[in-house]
């Protein structure tokens, strides 16, 4: 998984060789997840993700006045579950995202505010971290487990970039990370099914450094 990674991370950065002007950047937020319906001859659950963190870095480019790219990777910390009625099962977990952006600014380098949209996409590392047990509630329609699984993942998003001096921004964003639900971190029950994309939303707020 680390070999992939790297691969990915090489071959999104090629860009950068080129660039004429750099820009580091480091955020925190939150990171809510949609849920999705497991159904079965044994019952139905939602299952998904709790709320959780989100904290990121990345290094962007600008190419042209205002279009650029930026590659950035991702950790996010949140609970899986599932539940049914009064019942609810949860299960340690979180998700590694490493993925390179098109940005489009609406405004010039050097403007004091500089709104954009984003789009690319990447790779996304669902793991369960949480302590096994022998029995789960709702293990008859999905169960949680401490595996790990890697998804394509669909990057859309957009903010603004405020300046605070002349190699200092103050950024704010949101981004919905698409990927299809992760079968093998929550596996349904023999005889259930799930389909569909999980929307993540991702809103942070970071500081960014030009060079």
């Amino acid at each position: 998984m680390q070999r992939l990674l790297l691969a990915l991370g090489v071959a999104l950065a090629a860009p950068l060789a080129i660039a004429q002007k750099y820009e580091f950047a480091v955020a925190g937020g939150g990171s809510f997840h949609n849920s999705k319906d497991v159904s079965g001859p044994r019952g139905s659950a939602s299952a998904g993700f709790e709320n959780g963190w989100a904290a990121s870095a990345g290094v962007g480019h600008d190419m042209y006045t205002h279009l650029g790219g930026e590659i950035r990777y991702m950790f996010q910390q949140h609970d899986m579950k599932v539940s049914s009625g009064g019942t609810k099962a949860t299960f340690g977990a979180q998700s590694h995202i490493i993925h390179y952006d098109l940005v489009i600014h609406g405004a010039p380098r050097g403007a004091k505010m500089r709104p954009y949209v984003a789009g690319g996409g990447g790779a996304k590392i669902y793991r369960g971290t949480g302590a096994e047990r022998a029995f789960q509630p709702l293990s008859n329609v999905a169960i949680l487990t401490k595996t790990q699984e890697t998804t394509g993942l669909v990057s859309v998003g957009g903010g603004v970039k405020f300046e605070l001096s002349a190699n200092v921004h103050l950024r704010v964003d949101v981004h919905d990370y698409l990927t299809p639900f992760p079968k093998k971190v929550i596996t349904p029950a023999t005889g259930a099914s799930v389909s569909g994309w999980l929307n993540n939303i991702v809103p942070t707020v970071g500081i960014s450094f030009t060079f």
